[in-house]
């Protein structure tokens, strides 16, 4: 039987919140109850929002709340050599085109789609001859099909990838490489089997199953589970300062933050201080809630 390997891959944007937080636990968890292990990847492909100290902290946040993670470090901002071969295949077999649309003439043509604002691209540019020195993000061409995903937490939906998506992007305008290709490629290459992630990147799924096939990769299980809101409904950020975990550090120990966690995610019945390994026993991802968990301060 192939061994479980998750991962974990926050973007050093920011101090982690008891949401991230969340995903690491879940992640965590569900890979090491399996005997499996459990991958680090630093998702700092954005040079304009990443920082170093963050991705230092979040190690450190890590460490403190005794989750460790096998192997190194894999730092997605020294692998763009990586990304532009798989970007190169993609490129000359004629599935990519160059799209000049700002955010701002899609909005302006269609309703956004998700609650997130997401748009389904309709390939405004797709015939669009190429315009040298134009600048432009760099679009994967989809077709008109539906993708089965078998999710391990909220079972099967299906999602028409020109509807519903549309052609998405993978090199943005300034020339940095975008989330899907980049994470497609590090899942491949890393072994990574199982995917944890919050339920808001449902929609990303298809993106990936598509993609990976395209570049006969295999295809992860994916498990999504619902998002930790603050009292307006909105999902944490890391704007809610009180629930950083520079913050909770300060008030809470790494046994109480743990325990909250897996209160929450109905893995014991009162947030009781715990720690990670003594969760192992008790997981289960049919005790994990479906619908999103509102947080209090």
């Amino acid at each position: 039987m192939e061994m479980t390997k998750g991962r974990f891959a926050p973007s050093p944007t920011g101090r982690m919140h008891l949401g991230n937080m969340y995903c690491a636990l879940l992640s965590w968890l569900s890979a090491k109850s399996k005997g499996g292990e459990w991958l680090l990847r630093i998702e700092d492909i954005d040079p304009g929002r990443s920082r170093q100290e963050y991705a230092l902290l979040l190690m450190d946040d890590l460490d403190w709340l005794g989750m460790a993670w096998d192997g190194d470090p894999l730092f997605q901002s020294n692998r763009s050599e990586i990304y532009e071969h798989y970007f190169r295949v993609l490129q000359e077999r004629g599935l990519t085109y160059r799209c000049y649309c700002t955010r701002a003439d899609l909005l302006a043509t269609q309703a956004p789609h998700e609650s997130d604002g997401r748009v389904a691209y309709k390939g405004t540019c797709r015939n669009l001859p190429l315009q040298p020195g134009r600048k432009g993000a760099t679009r994967l061409m989809v077709p008109e099909r539906d993708i089965k995903c078998i999710d391990g937490h909220y079972g099967e939906y299906v999602v028409n990838l020109s509807r519903q998506v549309g052609d998405f992007i993978i090199r943005r305008k300034d020339g940095a490489w975008a989330y899907q290709l980049a994470v497609v490629v590090d899942d491949a290459l890393m072994g990574v089997t199982e995917v944890v992630r919050g339920r808001d990147l449902l929609l990303s799924t298809p993106q990936q199953m598509y993609l990976g096939g395209l570049l006969d990769f295999p295809i992860p299980q994916f498990i999504h589970f619902p998002l930790l809101c603050n009292t307006e409904g909105k999902r944490l950020s890391k704007r809610d300062k009180s629930l950083d975990m520079g913050s909770l550090r300060q008030h809470l120990t790494a046994r109480q933050v743990i325990g909250r966690l897996a209160f929450l995610a109905g893995l014991i019945p009162a947030p009781d201080p715990v720690g990670a390994k003594e969760l192992l026993p008790l997981f289960s991802w049919e005790k994990v809630p479906k619908e999103d968990v509102v947080v209090c301060d």
